[in-house]
């Protein structure tokens, strides 16, 4: 596993073993950022569900501002410190040990983009769905990394779902919020 472009390209990162986590493909990883590509520069990235980290690196590394890696198992935080600190980019990079439920209870953070990537048919996607919203900045964009076989909510509170892109057996679904909402504000 390595970052693919950016400030850190071709850095190798590690990846926690065991069926607890799995991490985004390269192929996958390639595709959100193919479509992030214009909406990443300056931006608050949040990486809900972090595993390696490898995400919120990445997006880093191509000119986001700052990450929040959000995750609750001790294990990926340790590697996901560990990422943080062999690429360099500590300075631009927050961690959260613990469910994506306390750290919204207790974060007053608001982000650009957020990507979830929960464990499959757990029904976490959703949960954390219904969160997300409100911790989001005017015109941000949620992606959804998921299976075939999951279907998710048209909406997540104002956000609606906008496009899916199919991988294999993998979907990545984005959310924004409709263009007239964010005028009247």
């Amino acid at each position: 596993m390595r970052i693919i472009t950016g400030t850190q390209r071709g850095k190798k990162l590690i990846a926690l073993e065991g069926e607890q986590v799995r991490p985004t493909t390269d192929r996958v990883k390639e595709a959100l950022f193919d479509i992030l590509q214009f909406r990443l520069e300056g931006r608050a990235f949040l990486d809900l569900f972090a595993g390696s980290g490898q995400i919120g690196l990445e997006a880093l590394s191509r000119g986001a501002a700052r990450a929040c890696f959000v995750d609750s198992l001790r294990d990926s935080m340790r590697v996901v410190k560990k990422n943080i600190a062999s690429t360099g980019l500590a300075l631009q990079a927050s961690v959260f040990f613990g469910d994506f439920q306390a750290f919204f209870s207790q974060s007053q953070e608001l982000f650009d983009i957020a990507f979830l990537d929960p464990p499959y048919r757990t029904g976490l996607l959703e949960k954390a769905l219904r969160l997300v919203p409100a911790h989001m900045n005017p015109g941000g964009i949620i992606v959804c990394e998921h299976p075939l076989d999951e279907a998710l909510p048209q909406m997540a509170e104002k956000f609606e779902k906008q496009k899916s892109y199919r991988y294999g057996k993998i979907l990545l679904t984005t959310y924004s919020r409709p263009l007239a909402e964010e005028e009247e504000k």
